[in-house]
């Protein structure tokens, strides 16, 4: 059976913070160092039939999936596709003060059409990460590939393919190295979502 193993990244400062970080390069914490490699411990150990990891390009994934390339000897393969849902000039400001002062998620439910100043829209985050998402599934038929991404990109594409709407990404929260299964034929399916007893 085909299927994707979704990752979350590990923690970092703006986690701790409550910061939408997006398309911002930060490293991890001194526990999210400690999160990988305990997630990679437990991937070596209960997958060990990833062939492949892919991951966004910026350096809290990396990061995280380097951590699972030195337990598995896969050499993770980074696309500009699965980067973090980018808010532009809002980037590093707190989930509170997006919600009191823009109102984001709000206007982003509203109109999937709608982008911050300089930042994507919730229709573009959702097409390029299921676009990517679909073509890693039809490049690996019958494995199981590793893909390591973010909290809010990887929700939207869930909410996208399971739903049919980006807008439901809301209901899909994961935290900092979760694990969940994606399965996308015959139709879009989740074998588990958000597992972080490996923690």
């Amino acid at each position: 059976m085909t299927s994707l193993l979704l990752l979350r990244h590990a923690q970092i400062e703006a986690n701790i913070k409550g910061l939408w970080h997006g398309s911002t390069d930060s490293p991890l914490t001194w526990r999210g160092r400690r999160q990988a490699r305990r997630t990679a411990r437990h991937i070596a150990a209960a997958h060990p039939d990833i062939s492949a990891i892919y991951t966004s390009p910026l350096e809290r994934c990396r990061q995280t999936a380097a951590a699972v390339a030195s337990e598995t000897g896969l050499d993770p393969v980074p696309m500009d596709d699965l980067a973090e849902y980018a808010i532009g000039e809002w980037e590093g400001l707190a989930f509170a003060h997006l919600a009191e002062e823009h109102d984001f998620i709000g206007r982003a439910l509203a109109d999937p059409h709608f982008a911050p100043p300089g930042g994507e829209t919730l229709a573009s985050v959702s097409s390029r990460i299921v676009a990517a998402l679909r073509d890693l599934y039809d490049r690996h038929e019958g494995e199981r590939v590793l893909v390591v991404g973010h909290g809010a990109a990887m929700a939207v594409a869930l909410g996208s393919l399971l739903n049919g709407d980006p807008a439901r990404w809301v209901e899909y929260p994961m935290a900092n190295c979760s694990l969940t299964e994606l399965v996308l034929s015959p139709s879009p399916y989740v074998n588990f979502f958000n597992t972080t007893q490996h923690l």
